[in-house]
């Protein structure tokens, strides 16, 4: 049996992880998630690798009936999910029983969520990736987006459900576009442009159009100037490269981007903004701030040093949790339940030194249920700061 069956399948509903990697020079696209942030955050909630595939979602979120009790994860923009017509969280794992049904009300903030399953999502890979290219029909579920009546089935089936699921902190959750300017590191063909030009890609506000979509951001603004033309001879295009069409138009690359573009570039957004490039909608603006490669690596380092400290943290709690608690009466130990019936284990930690909360505990002796107030403690295993 699937772990669950699309009764609706959405905007833009797809299979994607981090890309497939090594076939440019064949010219097979990348592809792969476009808030990758997300996608390994979603992962990493449900103790998976961080570049399983799961589900992304665009604008207007399926509907999915679940086939069997699992446990998901969503994250990235909120679309306002609810599990059975109830608000469903974000950037947490939480329990889903069989026969529930996941819906989507709308885009509150930004445009993609990722839903992830235990262990990913179980398609086929191909060239190394379960991502999917729709364009030619590559990869993913049949590579196309999912329609009514597609099942689909996680990796790992039946996993037991961690008790105290994780949460993703304050400090890893992702800023808005708004809050300030994409930041980009200048080239590859920055002397390619007027100081007009530079001037005015600095100083100016641009449109997400409409045009936009998954190969690229199109940006509506001030023309930006050529001093040669802007045609060059082509060569590769990374992700997040800004290039600068014959009218002056701004379009920045994006996962499904071609592998070779003969378009000038004049710069490139760096890798810890593009999620919130990829969360923008038609009619956003965005503006721009150059930076150093040095301290566009800085911040890269910071993040992934970041979310490995969550990672640790997340691991550490499922050696806890798998462990449990024990009741000792008369020097027998009991296993003990909370108060939803399932095995009691390592509360979630309070900030500090040593991690204390209270929690009611349940064990059945002899048939005759006890209730306990116990205290839990814990001196590791902080929480990421």
């Amino acid at each position: 049996m699937a772990t669950f069956k699309v009764v609706e399948g959405g905007f833009y509903t797809t299979v994607q992880d981090l890309g497939r990697y090594g076939f440019q020079r064949y010219g097979v696209p990348v592809s792969g998630a476009m808030d990758v942030y997300a996608l390994r955050l979603a992962n990493i909630l449900l103790g998976n690798e961080q570049g399983n595939a799961a589900l992304e979602m665009t604008l207007i979120g399926p509907k999915l009936e679940f086939l069997e009790d699992t446990t998901i994860a969503l994250a990235g923009a909120n679309l306002a999910p609810r599990l059975n017509q109830h608000p469903a969280p974000m950037w947490r794992a939480f329990r889903v029983q069989r026969g529930s049904l996941l819906t989507f009300d709308g885009p509150m903030v930004g445009k993609q969520t990722y839903l992830a399953l235990p262990g990913g999502i179980d398609v086929p890979l191909q060239m190394g990736s379960r991502s999917t290219y729709v364009r030619t029909g590559l990869g993913g579920y049949e590579g196309r987006t999912l329609q009514p009546g597609d099942k689909i089935s996680a990796v790992r089936r039946g996993e037991k459900h961690r008790s105290n699921p994780a949460t993703i902190p304050n400090e890893l959750l992702p800023q808005r576009l708004d809050e300030r300017p994409l930041r980009v590191v200048m080239g590859p063909q920055s002397d390619a442009f007027t100081p007009e030009g530079i001037a005015a890609f600095f100083s100016s506000s641009y449109t997400v159009s409409q045009q936009s979509d998954r190969v690229g951001h199109r940006l509506e603004g001030p023309p930006i100037t050529h001093s040669r033309g802007a045609d060059i001879v082509s060569d590769g295009i990374p992700s997040g490269a800004v290039q600068i069409t014959g009218d002056g138009q701004p379009v920045i690359l994006m996962a499904d981007r071609g592998t070779t573009g003969g378009y000038t570039k004049i710069a490139t957004v760096i890798t810890v903004d593009l999620p919130k490039l990829a969360q923008t909608l038609p009619g956003n603006t965005v503006t721009f701030h150059a930076v150093s490669v040095e301290t566009a690596h800085r911040l890269l380092k910071e993040q992934e040093d970041a979310m490995k400290r969550f990672k640790d943290y997340v691991d550490r709690s499922a050696r806890t949790h798998g462990a449990g608690l024990r009741v000792l009466v008369d020097n027998k130990p009991y296993e003990a339940q909370d108060e939803d019936g399932e095995t009691a284990a390592q509360t979630e930690p309070l900030h500090g030194d040593v991690h204390t909360s209270r929690r009611s505990i349940t064990a059945t002796i002899n048939g005759n249920p006890y209730t306990f107030e116990v205290q839990v403690q814990d001196d590791g295993g902080t929480p990421p700061a």
